[in-house]
């Protein structure tokens, strides 16, 4: 059996920043200290700044369980996904509530809109209600996330990414294998001048499109004209827009690698507009399989991603280190299908 996780009782005697331990640092009382945290308004702006460098520095947050019993849970999972409009993470949340709902955890769910100020915030927000656990998106986060989550003192599951070093708690598959398998399956069927389109450029786009570019080198066909990114949001609309830009710099492009199904479907769309065939002048592919993506006309090639299965997998993982039965630097690989259809 591997060590449980501190208790409520570890957490509050065992070194856990204190407010005093803030206002030591920055040489004023609690009471100031407490005083710029609640109505910062009331102090000057360079002593807020200066409590808030501090509050960074040493990790402190406050807890409002403070009147529980020490040793008891808060029975709370904080889950931070960037997206809560997108069908890829909806999965995932459901997933996590099936787990965790029957055994009377309660999902405090922040939406970081793949912005990093903003994770940080709800990070620290939520950390005040001195969850349980702690299920995040992804590797790719700023320093004072990552002190967040290392002084949290609870079971931290990452989500949709593999630590390829085995230091972190993590359920996911190979972003980067996923490129290279469409990009393989693409080459395969014959395509030469095989484009990829990305958006928004979080870390899990970019490593997709770092294995794409290793496939096209390996066949020794790679080609940056034959690339176009932006870092708006992903939409099908923008699909069009960018497969028509794409087409209009390299119009010799004969098969497309979209980082989404969202901006595949724009592709398609643009080319039944403009008459262009579909696989016989453009192939087109997709990741993440959709709903409806094998409905579409014609039907899209995609990288189908359990998602749910990386919610309930995440939700399990938490319990289970949560009582000590699992390594913490534990990496669950669901692993990906490439799902061949009729846009190939």
């Amino acid at each position: 059996m591997y060590p449980k996780m501190p208790g409520r009782a570890r957490r509050s005697a065992a070194g856990q920043v204190t407010l005093s331990d803030v206002a030591a640092h920055v040489g004023v009382s609690s009471i100031t200290v407490s005083r710029a945290l609640r109505t910062p308004e009331k102090v000057s702006e360079a002593l807020r700044a200066r409590i808030e460098e501090a509050v960074q520095t040493l990790g402190y947050r406050p807890n409002h369980a403070a009147r529980a019993l020490a040793s008891a849970r808060s029975h709370t999972v904080v889950v931070l996904v960037p997206s809560l409009a997108n069908e890829v993470f909806v999965d995932t949340l459901s997933g996590i509530y099936e787990t965790l709902h029957p055994k009377g955890y309660q999902i405090l769910i922040g939406n970081t809109r793949y912005n990093t100020e903003e994770e940080e915030r709800l990070l620290s927000a939520y950390l005040a209600h001195n969850p349980d656990g702690i299920l995040i998106t992804g590797f790719d986060h700023t320093p004072a996330v990552e002190a967040q989550l290392a002084n949290s003192r609870c079971p931290v599951v990452h989500m949709m990414e593999l630590d390829e070093r085995k230091e972190r708690l993590c359920v996911g598959f190979s972003q980067f294998e996923c490129g290279k398998a469409m990009t393989r399956h693409l080459l395969d069927k014959g395509y030469t001048r095989i484009g990829f389109m990305a958006v928004q450029g979080d870390a899990r786009t970019l490593k997709r499109w770092e294995g794409y570019r290793a496939a096209m080198q390996e066949a020794g066909l790679y080609d940056e004209t034959r690339e176009i990114y932006v870092p708006d949001s992903s939409s099908v609309g923008l699909g069009a827009q960018l497969t028509a830009q794409l087409l209009e710099r390299a119009p010799d492009l004969d098969a497309l690698f979209c980082c989404n199904d969202d901006l595949a479907y724009g592709a398609l769309f643009h080319c039944q507009r403009q008459q262009i065939s579909v696989p016989g002048r453009l192939a087109i592919g997709g990741f993440n399989d959709l709903a409806a993506s094998a409905w579409t006309v014609p039907s899209l090639t995609s990288i189908a991603t359990p998602r749910h299965e990386i919610g309930q997998r995440a939700a399990t993982m938490f319990l289970q280190q949560l009582d000590g039965q699992i390594a913490p630097g534990t990496a669950y690989d669901v692993g990906f299908e490439l799902v061949a259809r009729e846009s190939s």
